[in-house]
C-alpha cells in the first residue's frame, strides 16, 4: 500500500509543472479584473487535478500540485510571513529570459518582521490528498533563503535592529508551518534551500563579499538554523532538502561544485536526504558524495528541466553507475534536477517532453532498483 511507503522515492521530481496554457490565460483575465477569484480557483482546481493525474499515469507514488496556485513558490511563502520579497531584480519582480544563460542574483528586500500567522500550505495539501491516491509531497522555500538574497544589510536596514530576533522570529515561523501541515496529515516535505549549491562559485562569493558577509561562515550560520528548525518539526514527517543552482525559464544563477560545502552539508545538517543538482558540469563531479554518511540518502537530479533534449537512458544509467563508486547504490535515487516552472512562465520545453522525462526517471528507477 502506497500508505506505507517512506520517501524519498527512487524516482523523484522537484515538485513545479508547466502550467497549462488554459490555466495561465484565466491567470491573464484575472490580473486584467475580467474574472474572479471564484473562476480562477476553479481554473486552478482543473489544473492541478489534471497535474495529479499525469504523476499516477506515469508511474510517481507521491505527487505535487504543480505549485499552480503560485507565481513563484519563493514569492508566495515569504509574501505570507510579512512585507518580504524574496524575489526582486532591481526592484522588480525576476523573470526568466534568456534560456541557457546566467541569472542575475535576485535580491530580498524586508521590510516587516517575519511572522506566521496563518497555515500557508494546508489548504495545498488537502486539496492533493482529496484528488490523488499518490503521497501528497509539499515544497516549502528554506529559512535561510531569504537571508541569502538580502544579506545582514537587508535584515537591519529597517525592519530588525536585532539579527538574532531575525533568525528566532523565522525559525519560529517555519516550525508553526511545519506543525500545521503535520496537523493536517502531511508526512512528506521539501525544503528548498538552494544557497548551499551557490557557495562554491567564486562570482558568488564575490558578491557575498561585496555586500559584508563571509560566505564560509554563512555555511555554518545556515547549518544552524536549518538544525534549529528541524529540531521543533514534528516527529513522523520527513524532510529533505533539494539544492540547485537556479532555474527560471532555463536561466541558472551559479555554477561550481559542492566540494566547498559538501563535509559540514553532509555531516553537520540533521537532514535525512538531499535533491543534489547534477545535470551538468556546472554541479562538479559526484566525488563530494563520498562524504555522504551511510544513513543518508542522495536523490541525483540527473535529468535536466531546463532543456527539451532528451537525455540517452543509457548515458543516465551510467552516470549513476559512476555515483556508486562514492555512494552506495542502496543511498541513491533519481530525479529532475529542478521544476519544470520555478516561475509560472515556465521553462522552454514543452508539456509532451515534460512527460518524457519523468517518463525517462521512472523507467530508469525501476530498470536500476526494480522499483520507483
Amino acid at each position: 500500500m502506497l500508505s506505507q511507503l517512506k520517501p524519498p522515492f527512487r524516482a523523484e521530481q522537484i515538485g513545479s509543472f508547466l502550467r497549462p496554457q488554459a490555466l495561465l490565460d484565466q491567470r491573464a483575465k484575472f490580473a486584467r479584473g475580467e474574472i474572479d477569484q471564484a473562476a480562477l480557483t476553479k481554473a486552478e482546481d482543473d489544473a492541478i487535478r489534471g497535474v495529479l493525474a499525469l504523476q499516477e499515469k506515469v508511474g510517481l507514488k507521491f505527487a505535487t500540485d504543480g505549485e499552480f496556485r503560485r507565481r513563484s513558490y519563493h514569492s508566495f511563502f515569504y509574501r505570507q510571513l510579512g512585507e518580504l520579497s524574496i524575489d526582486t531584480v532591481g526592484g522588480e519582480d525576476a523573470k526568466g529570459e534568456n534560456p541557457g544563460h546566467r541569472a542575475a542574483q535576485p535580491v530580498a528586500l524586508i521590510k516587516s518582521r517575519v511572522r506566521w500567522t496563518h497555515p500557508i500550505n494546508v489548504p495545498d495539501y488537502k486539496f492533493i490528498a482529496a484528488n490523488t491516491r499518490l503521497i501528497p509531497k509539499i515544497t516549502i522555500p528554506g529559512p535561510c533563503a531569504l537571508h541569502f538574497r538580502g544579506g545582514d544589510a537587508a535584515v537591519l536596514q529597517s525592519a530588525y535592529k536585532d539579527l538574532d530576533q531575525f533568525w528566532d522570529d523565522t525559525v519560529e515561523a517555519f516550525g508553526a508551518e511545519l506543525k500545521a501541515l503535520a496537523a493536517a496529515g502531511c508526512r512528506y516535505v521539501q525544503v528548498d534551500e538552494t544557497a548551499f549549491a551557490k557557495f562554491g562559485d567564486p562570482d558568488v562569493q564575490q558578491w557575498l563579499k561585496a555586500r559584508g558577509d563571509d560566505w564560509s561562515a554563512l555555511i555554518d550560520k545556515y547549518i544552524d538554523v536549518t538544525n534549529r528548525m528541524l529540531a521543533n518539526a514534528p516527529a513522523g514527517m520527513r524532510i529533505g532538502m533539494h539544492l540547485c543552482r537556479g532555474n527560471r525559464g532555463g536561466q541558472w544563477h551559479s555554477e561550481g561544485s559542492y566540494d566547498e560545502v559538501a563535509d559540514r552539508l553532509f555531516n553537520a545538517m540533521n537532514i535525512p536526504f538531499y535533491f543534489l543538482e547534477y545535470d551538468s558540469q556546472r554541479a562538479g563531479s559526484f566525488t563530494p558524495l563520498r562524504l555522504v554518511p551511510k544513513h543518508k540518502v542522495v536523490v541525483l537530479g540527473i535529468v535536466s528541466t531546463k532543456t527539451p533534449v532528451m537525455e540517452n537512458k543509457a548515458e543516465m544509467r551510467q552516470r549513476v553507475e559512476d555515483a556508486t563508486r562514492f555512494l552506495d547504490l542502496d543511498n541513491l535515487a533519481i530525479s529532475s534536477q529542478c521544476g519544470f516552472a520555478s516561475v509560472d512562465t515556465g521553462n522552454p520545453i514543452s508539456p509532451e517532453i515534460q512527460e518524457q522525462k519523468l517518463r525517462l526517471v521512472v523507467e530508469l528507477a525501476n530498470d536500476i532498483w526494480g522499483e520507483a
